[in-house]
């Protein structure tokens, strides 16, 4: 079988390709070009570079495998970088990374797999994908996206939005282990990669200065507004409301002899809101644009749900809304739930699906 193996540069998926060709899969490692390098200047992050282009070609070689650059600066800049800024303009706190897997990696990729006569794609993702036949022999078999085995790694929060077509076609090598024995194997390969840090930063904003990269790209974005606590006193004046998020502590220009954080935002008026840490504290949220990976729960189901990648999980009922939307009560007051993030619901190590944070 033919199976084409997204290559980073990094050492997740350079572990999943090598693992993939000795067990005797056909590989065809394919790189995402997604910015312009021709000048030389770095005017990404730490991922995505040139650097990154040539060690996922190097590796290739050391494991024997084909291995091409795939141009995608267009869909990038159309599918996320557009996004970021647009979610930002609006007050909203985005995850590109979760439109980058599902809108342009597994899309994207999938089209140029079927121009390779591959049968699957495979990323360095940690998470597991399983196929569930039907009782029913005229029915098609569904697919579930599961937790991985390292549960500190795990990235199924950033593949919630997947679909049944792209969830049949996915591979995940390293979803059955641990990131010590993904290490462990890439040294004992002789791959050069063995050692390189991973990469927690948004791949296109160097140095995480996010607002620096928006106000380059969207000048009016840098409007003034007012700082006020909730009565609406003004405490102060901001540069733009794009340098905030709902929950934020730090960074805030504003002295106060108590702990104060962003509470809410008003793009219409450019409006930061500060408040205490209680203020943050909310048992319900509505959710849009939901994606069910499998099967739509019953109202009421109860799940644990998580509104951020790192934030602790919480139990909380479900009711399936009209028009792909979703209503949650959480059991116990959750803080900092930020507009535009994704809220994932999960059944033990189920991934149910997910949607963005009205």
């Amino acid at each position: 079988m033919r199976i084409v193996a997204a290559m980073s540069g990094g050492v997740d998926s350079s572990v999943a390709a090598a693992l993939l060709a000795a067990d005797g899969y056909d590989v065809v490692g394919l790189s995402m070009q997604l910015y312009d390098q021709s000048t030389g200047e770095q005017s990404f992050g730490s991922c995505c570079t040139l650097d990154d282009l040539t060690e996922a070609r190097q590796v290739a070689n050391h494991i024997g495998i084909p291995h091409y650059i795939v141009n995608f600066e267009r869909q990038f800049q159309e599918t996320v970088v557009a996004h970021f800024i647009r979610e930002y303009s609006v007050a909203r706190t985005p995850i590109p990374c979760v439109h980058c897997n599902s809108d342009l990696k597994f899309s994207s990729l999938l089209d140029r797999a079927r121009g390779l006569d591959a049968a699957r794609v495979a990323t360095g993702h940690y998470a597991r994908v399983e196929r569930l036949e039907s009782d029913n022999p005229a029915q098609e078999p569904r697919y579930v996206l599961r937790r991985a085995k390292d549960t500190q790694k795990d990235q199924t929060y950033f593949l919630f939005s997947l679909t049944q077509s792209q969830l049949e076609k996915a591979m995940f090598p390293l979803g059955g282990l641990m990131k010590s024995d993904v290490r462990r194997y890439a040294s004992e390969q002789g791959l050069q990669v063995a050692d390189k840090p991973d990469s927690h930063e948004i791949c296109f904003v160097p140095d995480g200065d996010y607002a620096t990269f928006i106000e380059r790209r969207e000048p009016s974005i840098a409007r003034s507004g007012a700082v006020k606590d909730p009565s609406g006193r003004i405490l102060g004046r901001h540069s733009g409301i794009h340098r905030f998020t709902v929950g934020q502590r730090k960074g805030l220009g504003i002295s106060s002899s108590e702990r104060l954080y962003v509470t809410s935002l008003d793009a219409t008026t450019a409006t930061v809101t500060l408040g205490p840490r209680a203020a943050l504290e909310r048992t319900t949220l509505t959710a849009s644009t939901v994606n069910w990976i499998s099967v739509k729960p019953k109202p009421e189901t109860t799940v644990t749900a998580k509104v951020r990648h790192h934030h602790p999980e919480a139990r909380a009922r479900v009711w399936p809304l009209a028009d792909k939307r979703l209503k949650l009560e959480f059991d116990s007051p959750q803080t900092a739930i930020a507009p535009g993030q994704a809220v994932v619901l999960y059944d033990g190590d189920r991934v149910l699906g997910g949607g963005w944070i009205d």
